[in-house]
């Protein structure tokens, strides 16, 4: 998992990198390194995080 995923709290606003049009999404749980996030256009997705970087949203 990478350092930024693995500071992903639930609560915590994310944007999937390669998938801009999921919109933001905010973090559901983070255990083991899988991430599950619910999307605002795209719904709830579990992220692997060996696989890709999700990355914090600060401002809305």
């Amino acid at each position: 998992m990478s350092d930024i995923n693995a500071l992903l709290e639930p609560g915590m606003l994310v944007e999937h990198p390669d998938r801009p049009d999921w919109g933001i999404g905010q973090v559901q749980s983070n255990i083991g390194g899988r991430v599950t996030v619910n999307f605002r256009e795209q719904g709830k997705v579990v992220v692997d995080g060996e696989r890709v970087t999700l990355l914090p949203v600060f401002d809305v």
